[in-house]
């Protein structure tokens, strides 16, 4: 059983435009509720930002608190699902990589700290002041999205460009924005990613990368270590046992064939490779998850 890939057109829109959507949280909450109440991964980028409720969130293994004030950030593939104490409100908007970077040619979104890359933490969490603020700018938003004004696309976009700047200089308050000022570095570091999320399953080897990109292995690592502190082979691993944590939780394989997917040589070398990254074997680990 594969981990579901939501896609935009799958959600109930309350006014068509491709490529985009944006409701309050507790609508879409009611009209997508069949869509999102099992984990599942986007093929678009999605933000999120809580006014009212609490609970959990859930982020590719990763479990963090949702209260009044935090924002959500997922990039495509990312697999999540959330769990309500009391009733959430706020907004939630996604888009296409296109649908934003057609428009701004020359300012990707990886330009952007929290879509920078999938080490970078996918939350912040706002002052009062702060979330008054965005409230008011997600609030323009939505209304902008329920009107058919001219120029609509143009406003829209000028707006989730304004959302995201003013996220971008809360979130740069805890993280160093020092990495981020090497437009050179966070296009191979993007690439990197991408390409270890294509080939992680056959490719496990560093040079493999640094040749499909055209240069050194020494010069991948040294990207990868000023940017995110890391090592090429701390990336792929990393990504290998990510995926084996999805599987081992939402597939209904086997642990042996869950090896074998991966591409593993038996589930001994598996088994003892997942347990020297997470203390757990993939019994262990499975078996705490759903504790």
């Amino acid at each position: 059983m594969k981990i579901p890939v939501l896609h935009i057109n799958q959600f109930q829109k309350l006014k068509p435009l491709d490529n985009f959507y944006v409701n309050s949280f507790s609508n879409h909450v009611e009209l997508n509720s069949k869509l999102i109440n099992k984990p599942h991964s986007h093929n678009f980028y999605l933000c999120i930002m809580f006014t009212e409720g609490s609970g959990v969130h859930e982020i590719d293994f990763n479990t963090y608190r949702i209260n009044p004030g935090k924002v959500f950030f997922l990039k495509p593939t990312q697999t999540h699902f959330w769990k309500f104490d009391t009733k959430p409100e706020g907004f939630i908007f996604f888009h296409s990589q296109e649908f934003y970077e057609l428009t701004f040619l020359d300012h990707a979104l990886n330009s952007f700290p929290f879509y920078y890359s999938y080490q970078n933490p996918p939350l912040l969490e706002l002052s009062q002041s702060e979330l008054n603020k965005l409230n008011l700018k997600f609030k323009e938003l939505y209304i902008e999205y329920m009107q058919n004004k001219p120029l609509k696309n143009i406003k829209i976009i000028t707006l989730i460009s304004s959302i995201y700047i003013e996220l971008t200089r809360v979130y740069s308050t805890d993280i160093s924005t020092e990495k981020f000022t090497s437009p050179h570095y966070s296009k191979i570091l993007e690439k990197v990613e991408n390409l270890i999320n294509k080939h992680f399953y056959t490719e496990k080897s560093p040079n493999f990368y640094a040749n499909q990109l055209n240069i050194t292995t020494k010069h991948l690592n040294r990207v990868v270590k000023q940017t995110i502190n890391k090592t090429t082979s701390q990336l792929i691993s990393e990504r290998i046992i990510l995926e084996s944590k999805r599987l081992i939780v939402h597939s209904r394989d086997n642990l042996a064939s869950i090896a074998n997917t991966l591409e593993f040589s038996d589930y001994a070398y598996f088994s003892k490779f997942f347990k020297s990254k997470t203390g757990f074997t993939p019994l262990d680990f499975k078996k705490k998850y759903f504790r």
